[in-house]
């Protein structure tokens, strides 16, 4: 059935959402949404439209250069060609570039492993259960050249982008393109060539059409696979799980026939001769996001939408049309079909703001301020003894929140002690004084190691292979922000090191001299953030907090209102808004969803670890049972974007209900339950506010200070927040 794309899709955060609010259209004389230079040009975005600030030279900053011991060599899996700019460091295709390189990684709807000169590709069947799910992989097809399948030959990489990556295996003439979201497998064979299809299946029958550019190969594991060619092709069954063809060149697709069905075959056929060959995410302008694929052959392409690209297709800005009844099975949910070159993508506005955006009532005042006072005191008389890049950052974002909190009390009188506090903590990391570690350059991926990371791959959790990193620098840059906000000489000062560090997570442009890649957490076909950096898993990328994700691209956007940057308040509201969608729909496990199955949807209201072929109820740090780190750590830390993040009152009460049992445990932390209690206060104050009156310690990046502030800022009892309300900024800093 074909459905085409008519009026536009209404983009809510949740689906709790009532009043779904119009894209932003900036006026004429607004700046347009362009990839922008570097860093302190900027690398992340341009500079703000108007010269409120003095820029620095268009020398970006560097921390100084280290060559690290523990980072591993990127030219055996990358061309020639591009090892002279940053390579991708937490990538779809990272598998292919680390160690053997022969680690399967997802294509949706195929997971693709090359090895030994070969291209292996699975249809995963997915296994199920109360504790996790994943695909299983199965070698359904491999290809390789006849004369080479024994070879140990290793793919080069030899271009990427952001929704594709190109694998050529040179001396078998075989070139492929792995785009995201493509039925096919499409396969560039450049000079005759004879070719080995085998399985480890047994073949039960290879059937052609009468032209020989089509064949249709069935298994003995109820799989139907088709083929299709550019040019006719003989290809035989020589033996029980093996084919093989006489000398080819031209363009080969393969494609699952999902269910053996005959109107999925129909559409298969239809589109069979218009190929990608890669594709790219284009921020067009605030709150949208363009796919443009670039394709080759003949009528039009055909690609696959996860349920997240669904709920944002917007029928007003593409011409696509949505295959409803065709579609593939995958971990992410069903991947429908969706005919069309380009697409785009609106989220709904996310209002990012320093404040809370409800405000709070006068007589609550007097409660927060004697925490604060207390709070503030106490920032002297315990100075950072963590030399952990993690840690140290969490402390230096709980002090500035507690700024932002006094200006939201009308208390300014601790500001004065909180901007020492900063400062000193803040400036021996951007120049390189603090003796137990600091931040530097490697030229070799191009990005920012700490000092502990670059001689021990496990030191700041790995920050210095490359993990985490959006986590570690989100906290820096909240941090940050709030004292160039409090501050603006001291912000002017330091910009070029703010810059730098936002510029290691948060660049979106392509330049030949950029010195880091382009978005290196985030996923642009996933649309959310993977932590995994140069580890080699099975399962692919993983990520275990959203809402630590959410505070990177959060704290981004706000240092774009610190200086005065809306290409950067854009950016970083975007990729928040992202985040928090992703994060709703597959790490928000909501009674009665069909996505993950009844046994792990019936246990479970929050994934732990999401990995990109595996869903897992345990933490890195503990096991199923312990819900309350669970919840925690898909929260902290506790912001004004929190709210969006947990805006469907209905799930945070279930949330919550699942979670409570588990703190009668013993053991349990103080830290968790504040976590625990704050999303009480979302639909009950006052009993969540005993609770935390009652708490006698706070997660390290918490304060009493914090958690009264959220709970005295929840507004009316039980009211839904709605994304983009009368505090959006494009209404107060555009």
């Amino acid at each position: 059935m074909l459905k085409k794309i008519k009026r536009k899709v209404k983009i809510l955060i949740t689906k709790s959402f009532k009043k779904p609010r119009k894209p932003y259209k900036p006026p004429p004389s607004s700046p347009s949404f362009p990839s922008p230079p570097s860093p302190e040009e900027s690398e992340t975005m341009p500079p703000p439209p108007q010269p409120a600030l003095k820029l620095p030279t268009a020398t970006p900053f560097l921390f100084p250069q280290t060559q690290s011991t523990v980072l591993p060599d990127p030219s055996h899996f990358f061309s020639p060609n591009l090892l002279t700019t940053p390579l991708p460091t937490n990538s779809f295709f990272q598998n292919f570039a680390l160690k053997n390189g022969d680690q399967p990684e997802y294509f949706h709807p195929y997971q693709i492993k090359s090895s030994s000169s070969s291209l292996t590709i699975s249809y995963p069947s997915r296994f199920f259960n109360s504790a996790f799910l994943y695909h299983i992989f199965i070698a359904d097809l491999t290809i390789s050249a006849s004369q080479n399948s024994n070879s140990q030959e290793t793919h080069k990489i030899s271009s990427f982008n952001d929704l594709s990556v190109t694998l050529d295996f040179p001396s078998s003439n075989l070139r492929f393109f792995l785009v995201r979201g493509s039925p096919f497998v499409t396969c560039s064979v450049s000079s005759r060539t004879e070719l080995s299809i085998s399985t480890i299946h047994a073949v039960l029958s290879c059937s052609s059409n009468s032209s020989r550019t089509k064949y249709t190969i069935k298994l003995n594991n109820n799989q139907t696979w088709l083929i299709y060619t550019s040019s006719p092709i003989d290809l035989t069954s020589s033996s029980l799980s093996l084919i093989t063809s006489g000398g080819f060149s031209g363009i080969i697709r393969i494609a699952i026939l999902p269910d053996s069905d005959p109107q999925y075959e129909a559409t298969l056929d239809q589109f069979s001769s218009c190929y990608p060959v890669s594709g790219e995410a284009v921020f067009t302008k605030p709150f949208s996001l363009e796919y443009k694929w670039e394709k080759k052959g003949w009528g039009d392409l055909l690609m696959l939408a996860h349920p997240l690209h669904l709920q944002l297709l917007s029928g007003d800005d593409c011409d696509v049309t949505i295959l409803e009844d065709f579609k593939f099975k995958s971990i992410d949910g069903d991947l429908v079909g969706v005919v069309g070159d380009s697409w785009v993508l609106k989220p709904d506005p996310v209002s990012v703001t320093w404040h809370s955006t409800r405000g709070i009532k006068e007589d609550s005042y007097a409660e927060i301020i004697s925490a604060l006072r207390k709070d503030v005191e106490a920032l002297n008389s315990t100075p950072i003894t963590t030399t952990s890049s993690y840690f140290y950052g969490k402390l230096i974002a709980r002090a500035a929140r507690l700024a932002l909190i006094a200006e939201e009390v009308a208390y300014l009188d601790v500001i004065p002690a909180i901007r020492k506090y900063l400062k000193d903590t803040i400036e021996p990391w951007l120049d390189g004084s603090f003796s137990g570690n600091g931040f530097l350059y490697d030229r070799k991926w191009g990005g920012i190691v700490t000092r502990q990371g670059a001689t021990d791959s496990g030191a700041d959790f790995g920050f210095g292979i490359y993990n985490d990193h959006h986590y570690h620098l989100g906290y820096f840059l909240y941090a940050i922000s709030v004292l160039a906000k409090i501050d603006p000489a001291w912000g002017r000062k330091y910009r070029p090191q703010a810059y730098s560090l936002a510029a290691d997570f948060l660049t979106i442009g392509r330049r030949s001299n950029s010195h880091y890649p382009r978005l290196r957490c985030f996923d642009l076909y996933k649309l959310h953030s993977w932590a995994g950096g140069l580890t080699e898993f099975a399962d692919g990328r993983n990520q275990e907090s959203t809402s630590e994700a959410v505070n990177a691209y959060y704290s981004a956007a706000l240092m774009g209102l610190a200086y005065g940057d809306t290409h950067l308040v854009a950016t970083g509201s975007m990729l928040a808004a992202l985040e928090i969608q992703a994060a709703q729909t597959w790490w928000h496990v909501r009674e009665g969803d069909s996505m993950y199955g009844e046994d792990f949807t019936r246990e479970n209201r929050l994934v732990g670890v999401l990995w990109a072929t595996k869903r897992d109820s345990g933490l890195w740090f503990a096991p199923p049972e312990w819900r309350e780190c669970r919840l925690g750590i898909q929260l902290l830390p506790l912001l004004p974007i929190s709210e969006v993040l947990f805006s469907d009152v209905g799930f945070v009460r279930d949330l919550v209900k699942w979670t409570l049992p588990a703190l009668s445990r013993e053991g349990v932390g103080e830290g968790w339950k504040g976590f625990v209690y704050s999303l009480v206060g979302i639909y009950d104050k006052e009993g969540a506010l005993q609770k935390i009156r009652n708490l006698n310690g706070y997660d390290d990046g918490n304060s009493l200070t914090n958690l009264l502030w959220w709970i005295h800022s929840r507004g009316e009892e039980g009211k839904e927040f709605e994304a983009g309300g009368n505090v959006c900024w494009f209404r107060h800093y555009h």
